[in-house]
């Protein structure tokens, strides 16, 4: 029962690194940020928290991009 899980998520994963390469300036900073943050609000909140914190981080770096060029 629990390997199909298990290999869903490594087949899951073994196509992440064949697509385009992604531009994630940001988003492993906010992700690490909202990770914390959502540890500390409870239970289950870090992966979410880490989600929110990408997207943050990456439109706050692309807005930093923008401004400077």
């Amino acid at each position: 029962m629990r390997f199909f899980p298990l290999a869903a998520a490594v087949a899951a994963f073994s196509l992440v690194g064949t697509g385009p390469a992604a531009d994630a300036k940001g988003c492993i900073k906010g992700a690490a940020a909202g990770a914390v943050a959502g540890h500390f609000v409870g239970k289950g909140h870090a992966v979410a928290g880490a989600a929110a914190g990408c997207l943050a981080g990456h439109h706050l770096a692309r807005k930093k991009a923008r401004r400077h060029h």
